[in-house]
């Protein structure tokens, strides 16, 4: 079978590049729709800017790979039957866009991610390791930007992450790690808290109005001064740090 040939700012529909050498090519700009690519290794192939649409890209590797700034549609990541999940490793997803994607058991590791979105993404299980979500402009200044949104977050390992006044709004954090985590000034209105593992997490200024809160020590945390909650958030987070609340 010949393959179509890959190159910057080509547009292939409905192939199927198995097999395909991405090893060190320049596909900035390339417009992937309904594609296929199994068992596909990325190491510093050049993706920025493209643009991948309904493609399976299962049991993928990227590592030193360029993914900056790149768009990802409901693309599936992960091998359904293995349960084995996409790698970046070391890898630059600045500004990447990730959309009803499938990442379930993805490893990002050691990758920048600077202004990363992903929206109504399944990332169960998904592991950030050190990972960078900041940027340094000049010598001292840094600026840390992420948003996750309406994610399946339950059991990602997030711990020690940095996403201070980062969006995690709606995600499902059901026993995700979060342990040292600093999540100070976050939007995590809505998201499900329901037996995440906060310990030495700093959670001040973070707004959880609308979470699932239940069970969440508060005690267990490094900080949470002015954590934002609403009124009736108080009962449940009481009840967790072992005060009787009695009616009145």
């Amino acid at each position: 079978m010949t393959l179509p040939k890959l190159e910057p700012g080509a547009r292939i529909e409905g192939a199927d590049l198995t097999g395909a050498d991405f090893a060190d090519v320049d596909l900035s700009d390339i417009v992937l729709v309904g594609c296929t690519i199994e068992d596909g290794a990325f190491p510093a192939t050049q993706l920025r800017g493209a643009r991948l649409e309904r493609c399976r890209l299962v049991r993928c590797r990227f590592s030193h790979a360029d993914l900056r700034e790149a768009v990802f549609d409901d693309c599936q990541f992960t091998d359904r039957e293995t349960r084995k999940g996409v790698s970046f490793a070391f890898s630059r997803l600045e500004e990447t866009r990730l959309t009803r994607c499938d990442l379930t058991h993805a490893r990002f590791e050691g990758s920048d991610l600077y202004e990363t979105r992903m929206e109504d993404c399944n990332l169960t299980g998904a592991s950030f390791s050190r990972v960078n979500f900041g940027r340094t402009f000049g010598r001292k200044v840094e600026k840390i930007a992420a948003e996750f949104v309406g994610c399946n977050l339950a059991l990602a390992d997030l711990s020690g992450a940095r996403l201070p006044g980062c969006r995690l709004a709606r995600c499902d954090l059901r026993e995700a790690d979060l342990s040292g985590a600093d999540l100070e000034g976050a939007d995590l209105a809505g998201a499900n808290l329901f037996q995440a593992i906060i310990d030495d997490a700093r959670f001040g200024e973070a707004d959880l109005r609308g979470a699932e809160v239940s069970g969440l020590d508060l005690r267990r945390l490094a900080g949470y001064r002015d954590l934002k909650i609403t009124a009736g958030q108080q009962f449940p987070l009481l009840d967790a740090m072992g005060v009787d609340v009695q009616p009145e």
